[in-house]
């Protein structure tokens, strides 16, 4: 094995809301400001307007209302999308309704409580991504996956017309094919085709196919889909994962060998370890995706998830990405997963980074690009 370990310092800096906004509202319900604390920097980085997210969370005070307050704020995004369209703008119609699918997506994402609300921001934030597609550079489009007996749906964003690598991307617990278009934007530009998934438990599948530990299921079938397809590179498929998808993601490598290279982000070594320290809006949305009927199935069902014996499987190139102020996955389980590993490895740990490093994208985001369009033999750009 051949350990590379990388690390980034930098003056750490909390996230948080804007302190003058925050002392208009100080009383707000625990889950409403777990929500904040946790995922502000995810918020931003992948799509959500800096001001949008401190005027909408400053409004709230009850997590009854989150799921409502996000979906009105992504209405002024749709609405200007769809004008744009009217009124011929395509590019815009695309920018505006891709940050629109961003919204409704953070309105939903771990609002298990309400199945009905939730679903509903759901099914406006594939409408919105699906209707901002054909306008994206490059386009993309929405492609339909056998897998035991049902469907993945998945988006395929492709630089050009050529044969092309191509990356496979798996979100993680709470996200879904949406939220990863901002993942995806370095790997198009570095000449790899993107194919975003929503696997088990996640997006559109989470209503009929449940979390599983065995996520090579699902990876098989996204790659014998892959090796169907004339304009992409079977020979050179990689896979990414975020958070859970962090797991997925080296799961996938150590059993499905037609990948070729994997990138982890901030994934568990072991989902069961953590389970009792995780934020109780996390538990609950794992025991929705899951499909378990009590705290205690879920529990148990997260024991499932673990890489003890999958991580010394892994022979393919690997990525790993952590923050180590990390609250949610330990950075520890990304370094035991670089030390498990009998493949070559990279391990970039961003020191002042939070979970998947949001806080600091720009500490790895182009990173890892570049090493993987390296590992497919494209040229430096």
């Amino acid at each position: 094995m051949r350990l590379k370990p990388l690390s980034t310092t930098a003056t750490p800096l909390r996230a948080g809301t804007n302190p003058e906004i925050a002392r208009e509202n100080p009383v707000k319900d625990a889950r409403v400001s777990s929500a904040i604390s946790h995922w502000a920097p995810r918020f931003v980085s992948n799509g959500v307007l800096l001001a949008d997210f401190e005027e909408v969370t400053a409004s709230l005070a009850r997590w009854e209302d989150w799921c409502a307050a996000w979906s009105a704020r992504a209405l002024v995004h749709e609405d200007l999308g769809r004008r744009s369209l009217d009124e011929g703008y395509r590019l815009s119609a695309g920018e505006h309704l891709v940050r629109a699918a961003i919204y409704y997506h953070f309105a939903k994402f771990v609002f298990v409580q309400d199945p009905v609300q939730m679903k509903a921001a759901h099914m406006k934030s594939v409408a919105c991504y699906r209707d901002a597609l054909p306008h994206l550079r490059p386009p993309g489009e929405r492609v339909e996956i056998g897998y035991a007996g049902k469907t993945l749906v998945g988006v395929l964003r492709k630089p050009n017309a050529s044969k092309c690598p191509v990356l496979i991307m798996a979100p993680g617990l709470d996200s879904t094919k949406e939220e990863l278009h901002a993942y995806a934007e370095p790997f198009l530009a570095r000449g790899m085709a993107v194919l975003a998934i929503d696997g088990p438990g996640q997006g559109e599948a989470e209503y009929e196919i449940p979390i599983c530990g065995n996520y090579e299921r699902a990876a098989a079938a996204v790659v014998d889909w892959i090796e169907q397809q004339s304009g992409l590179d079977a020979t050179r498929i990689g896979i990414w994962g975020v958070s859970l998808g962090g797991y997925y993601a080296p799961r996938a490598a150590a059993y499905e060998l037609r990948i070729r290279a994997c990138i982890a982000l901030s994934g568990p070594f072991d989902w069961a370890e953590i389970w009792d320290a995780l934020p109780e809006l996390t538990r609950n949305t794992f025991q929705a995706r899951s499909h378990m009927e009590t705290p205690a199935a879920a529990k148990a069902h997260a024991a499932t998830l673990t890489l003890a014996e999958a991580a010394a499987k892994i022979t393919c190139p690997m990525f790993i990405v952590a923050g180590r102020q990390d609250r949610l996955v330990p950075a520890a389980h990304a370094e035991r997963l670089a030390q498990s590993v009998r493949g070559p490895v990279e391990l970039l740990m961003v020191e002042d980074g939070g979970h998947n490093a949001n806080n600091r994208p720009y500490r790895y985001r182009s990173r890892s690009a570049d090493w993987l369009a390296n590992v497919f033999g494209l040229p430096k750009l």
